[in-house]
Formats: C-alpha cells, sequence, structure tokens
C-alpha cells in the first residue's frame, strides 16, 4: 500500500500548498499597487523607485541560498520552512505600515522578498519530488495558485486603497498604504500557523535527511552542469521582463493616464488572471509533448504581444493586449522550472529550485533600476521596446538548449 501511494500520490499537497502560494502572492503582489502610492507620498524619482524592487530581488535571490541548503539537508520540517516563509513577509508588512522614512522601506521590502522566496524552495522542491512523472503538472498548479493570488490581490488592494463608490448603496472611501499594508500582516501569520498544523507531510517522501559535506558535492555537480545554467539563465531572462514590465506598467497607469488605485489594480490583476486557465493547462501539455515546444511558443507569442505596445497603449486595446499577455507571462515560469527538475539528481530538488529563483534574482536586481532609467528617458514605450528585446533573446537561449528527462 505504501508504496502504491507513492507511485499514485493523492493531490492534497498540490492543493493545499497551491493555495498557501495563493496566499503569498497575494501579500506580495500587493506591493505592485502599493508602489506608485509609496513613490508620489515619499516624492521618490524614477530610479529611487527601482531601487525598492532591486533591494526586493536582491534579498529574493540571497534567500535561496538558505532554503535550497535547508530544503535539502532537513526534508521533515518543510512545513516549518514555509511558516518560517510567511512570518517573515508578515514582519516586512509591520514595518512597510509604520515608516515612511526611505531606510525603513527598503528594510520593509528586504524582509518581504526574503519571506516571498523563501518559500520556493521548500515547495517547489518537495512538489517535484513527490510527483516525479508529473512535475510539469504540479508545479504549474502550484503557480496557478500563485496567479490567483496575483490576480485578485491588486483589485482588492486598490479597491482599499483608493476606496469604492457604487452609486448611492455603496461609499467607502479607502484606507492609507500605509493601513493596507498593517492588514496584510493577519493573512500571513494565519497561512504561516495553518501550514505547520496542515502540512507535517510535506518532505515525507525523503528516506533520509543529507550532511552539509553531501549537499555541497552534489550542489557542485549542479554548477557544473552547462544545461541546469543555461535552463537557470532562461528563468532568469523570463522574471526580468516580468519585473520591469510589471513594475512601470503600474507607474504609467498612475503617471500617464490618471488611473485610481482600484483601477491600476484592475488591470493588473489581467496579467495573471489568464494565467489560471492555461498555466495547467501548459504544464500538461509539457509533460506529455516535452518542455522545449511550450516554452518557445509561449515566449515567442510574449514577445510579439511586447511589442504590440507601441501601438496598443490605452483603453480597451491595452486591455485586451495586457489579458494577452497574461496568457504566457507567468505561466512559462514552471515549466521552465520544471526543465531543470528533469536535469537534477534525485534529492537535489530543493537545491534546483534554489538556483533557479537565485538566477532570476542576480539579473532582477539590476532591472529595475535599468527599467526606472529607461522609463524615465523613454516612457512606456521604450519599457515596451526593452521587454521585447529580451523576450526574443529568451527564444534563442531556449532554441539552444537541450530538454529532455534524465532522472
Amino acid at each position: 500500500m505504501k508504496k502504491n501511494q507513492e507511485t499514485n500520490p493523492g493531490l492534497g499537497l498540490v492543493i493545499g500548498l497551491s493555495v498557501g502560494h495563493g496566499i503569498k502572492h497575494f501579500g506580495q503582489g500587493a506591493l505592485t499597487v502599493i508602489g506608485p502610492m509609496l513613490k508620489v507620498s515619499l516624492s521618490l524619482s524614477d530610479v529611487a523607485y527601482g531601487a525598492i524592487f532591486s533591494s526586493l530581488n536582491v534579498s529574493s535571490g540571497l534567500s535561496n541560498i538558505p532554503a535550497g541548503i535547508l530544503s535539502d539537508m532537513y526534508r521533515k520540517k518543510i512545513a516549518w520552512m514555509l511558516a518560517i516563509s510567511m512570518f517573515t513577509i508578515a514582519l516586512g508588512y509591520f514595518i512597510l505600515g509604520l515608516s515612511q522614512v526611505y531606510a525603513f522601506i527598503i528594510l520593509s521590502v528586504i524582509l518581504i522578498g526574503f519571506g516571498t522566496s523563501f518559500w520556493h524552495a521548500p515547495a517547489f522542491g518537495t512538489l517535484a519530488a513527490r510527483y516525479p512523472e508529473r512535475k510539469g503538472f504540479a508545479l504549474s498548479m502550484h503557480l496557478t495558485g500563485a496567479q490567483i493570488g496575483n490576480t485578485l490581490g491588486p483589485p482588492i488592494i486598490g479597491g482599499l486603497i483608493s476606496g469604492i463608490t457604487i452609486g448611492s448603496i455603496i461609499k467607502f472611501s479607502g484606507f492609507g498604504w500605509e493601513q493596507v499594508s498593517l492588514f496584510l500582516i493577519l493573512p500571513m501569520l494565519i497561512t504561516g500557523f495553518l501550514v505547520i498544523v496542515l502540512f507535517k507531510s510535506a518532505g515525507a517522501e525523503s528516506d533520509t535527511n543529507w550532511s552539509f559535506e553531501v549537499y555541497k558535492a552534489r550542489t557542485k555537480g549542479l554548477i557544473k552542469d552547462k544545461v541546469i545554467l543555461g535552463l537557470i539563465t532562461l528563468g532568469a531572462v523570463r522574471a526580468s521582463i516580468h519585473t520591469s514590465f510589471q513594475l512601470f506598467l503600474a507607474v504609467y497607469l498612475k503617471e500617464e493616464l490618471d488611473y485610481s488605485a482600484f483601477i491600476i489594480g484592475w488591470h493588473i490583476a489581467l496579467i495573471t488572471a489568464a494565467g489560471i486557465i492555461s498555466t495547467p493547462i501548459m504544464g500538461i501539455l509539457s509533460d506529455k509533448f516535452g518542455r522545449k515546444p511550450v516554452i518557445q511558443i509561449a515566449m515567442s507569442l510574449m514577445a510579439i504581444y511586447l511589442f504590440l505596445f507601441l501601438i496598443f497603449d490605452d483603453g480597451l486595446g491595452l486591455i485586451i493586449l495586457i489579458t494577452l499577455l497574461g496568457m504566457f507571462f507567468f505561466s512559462v515560469m514552471p515549466i521552465i522550472t520544471a526543465a531543470t527538475m528533469d536535469r537534477v539528481p534525485k534529492g537535489s530538488e530543493g537545491s534546483g529550485t534554489a538556483l533557479n529563483f537565485i538566477g532570476m534574482s542576480v539579473i532582477g536586481f539590476m532591472s529595475p533600476i535599468f527599467a526606472g532609467i529607461i522609463y524615465s528617458q523613454f516612457g512606456f514605450s521604450g519599457i515596451s521596446i526593452m521587454s521585447g528585446i529580451i523576450a526574443v533573446t529568451g527564444i534563442i537561449l531556449c532554441s539552444l538548449l537541450p530538454m529532455k528527462k534524465i532522472n
């Protein structure tokens, strides 16, 4: 019976971790809507604003180092690692809500970035190990949870900030971004405690824990694999597009189109809304037909849509284009991660995931600042061109990389 359960594991862990991932991203995505309000409140320049999110990316990258080590060495403690992720995000929003000093804003996003990324290695690594024949599906479902959180978060956070008026029946004037930041503490704390209570089985597929010496030896092998390094770079390319474009789309909607926080939130939600459906479909297709064709098609369409923003930069055209982009923007990430998991040895799933996210953060460190320079000189058109060129680079890299399961 035990062997059969391991061969055909239920979906309880996938669903549970996907819900937790969604709540994490609800809090993570809130920064995108809070950001433009914070920028105005503190009278920040485009570069100073970009530096806040660069700090977020650096912190996210660094957190993958301990997350990867701990998730492979202490597989039986995965639930506690996921809880630490949520508690750290809560602490970041606590500081963000209480201070408008730039240095403390930086500290708060560092904590938020550390917490949000600390989730990935234990969660992705555990799912890849628990569902070895359905990695694409399991990781895509996990990302679907994230997309639901990313979709619900911006309009809800935007509505809480700018308020909502519906005729003479509902008139809500809204809260300040500081108060909303404090509200976000509660769901993070609740989720952290629930993970500890409900998902103690996470990591149960592992028979033993590694020593640090074994971990170092196996990780060196991963770093020497050129295909793994190429996949890490491909993931970083995608992340740099996502970070730069979404960040300054929100600024463009606020400063150029003069949209309220509520309307900005709905536009940002469109980036992930369509992906709720497309992500698991792409995961299933990648399990059946291979990772490469799915990634190539997704990134090719991304590049086309990004360049089309030069024509459709407001109104209904902007809405339709954001929705189309959302079908692939975030959805391709779990497929790239699954391709990496196909290459790593059994037991190294946490480290493989960590390396993926470290790569995203290394390139992501500079992309917001560089995007800030581009935006200040060329506006939203410059961001569209920059993002489109990066997407084309990703297509070329994907075409050169061999992607085939080896474990």
